[in-house]
């Protein structure tokens, strides 16, 4: 019996309706991943990937797009609730989400989490005004802080270095919860005398607080955080350009996580093999998309901060192509 376009297209079109269970009619074949501030990396890397997808999708049966969030750990809490398929997440939150540790201790172990694939350093970033006198880290005690919004890896990463340094709260003069869009403007109308941000860079929120007002960048090295870095291998040691920010030359040492693109085991093996092909396949006008892919290499991104299994979709594509043996 010949197999036609016509029922080729509608068997696809059954697949993509088993792979995205989503809440009504109209989004049952859309391919959703959860990303972060529309000011941040995570955001224009989801749709990066997503014009990559879409553009390698000759049927065109399920169509990918970005939406915004608070970032990794609600990014992590969507996908255990099947309100996405796929996530940008921190590589220290795909642990935590792994193992059920930290802020996913109340929720249990995610052990159909799955991995696809990283994407670039993220490094700590301590963003302070150049008249507030932070230049080290032993300066920020005493501070008006913006640690992030709650639930995002800004937050849960500055709560670990707090940790390691003996910082509680009332060691600042004030703490914020910002969202990444917001914390610029607040800094440079002297709300706060820093903010963090684990972020790719170059940053556009960072490239707005340098624009609009005097701005350092403060180190994030001592000993304490070279000691968390030996309990914590999921962390590893990153540098900050320099030059790509007004008034900011030198290159900055830190530490921070690997961004990660992640998902569940439901997602079906073709539909995570195909959106795997399309960033691989095409993986120079990927690097071109954003400048934080840049220098982005192949087989790093098979391995570089993947606590969790890699998914046999992309597995299969990376063994196929010699990138796994």
């Amino acid at each position: 019996m010949l197999f036609t376009a016509t029922r080729r297209q509608l068997l696809l079109l059954a697949i993509a309706a088993l792979a995205f269970p989503m809440a009504n009619a109209t989004t049952i074949n859309q391919l959703i991943i959860g990303t972060g501030s529309v000011t941040g990396v995570y955001y224009p890397a989801g749709g990066a990937i997503c014009r990559l997808i879409n553009k390698n999708q000759p049927q065109r049966t399920i169509r990918c797009s970005v939406q915004a969030t608070e970032g990794s750990i609600a990014n992590l809490q969507a996908l255990q609730a099947q309100n996405i398929n796929l996530a940008v997440v921190q590589s220290d939150a795909q642990l935590a989400a792994l193992k059920g540790i930290e802020e996913f201790a109340s929720t249990g172990p995610n052990s159909a989490l799955r991995s696809l694939f990283s994407l670039y350093a993220e490094p700590l970033t301590i963003v302070a005004r150049q008249d507030a006198g932070i230049n080290s880290l032993s300066d920020l005690p005493g501070k008006r802080i913006d640690i992030g919004n709650p639930g995002s890896g800004d937050r849960s990463t500055m709560e670990l270095l707090m940790r390691a340094e003996g910082w509680k709260a009332d060691t600042f003069a004030q703490l914020g919860g910002l969202k990444g869009a917001e914390r610029a403007q607040a800094l440079c109308d002297n709300q706060f005398d820093a903010f963090i941000y684990v972020v790719g860079h170059p940053s556009g929120t960072i490239k707005e607080a340098s624009g609009n007002c005097d701005i350092n960048l403060v180190p994030v090295m001592d000993d304490a955080v070279k000691q968390l870095l030996k309990q914590h291998p999921e962390y590893t040691t990153a540098m900050i350009p320099g030059r790509l920010y007004r008034g900011v030359d030198d290159d900055i040492p830190s530490f921070g996580v690997v961004a990660t693109v992640v998902t569940t085991e439901s997602l079906p093996e073709p539909v995570a093999y195909a959106i795997v092909k399309a960033v691989f396949d095409n993986f120079e006008q990927f690097k071109r998309l954003h400048p934080a892919f840049s220098s982005l290499d192949k087989k790093r991104m098979t391995e570089q901060g993947l606590t969790a299994p890699l998914h046999p979709g992309a597995l299969r594509y990376f063994k196929e192509n010699g990138l796994i043996k």
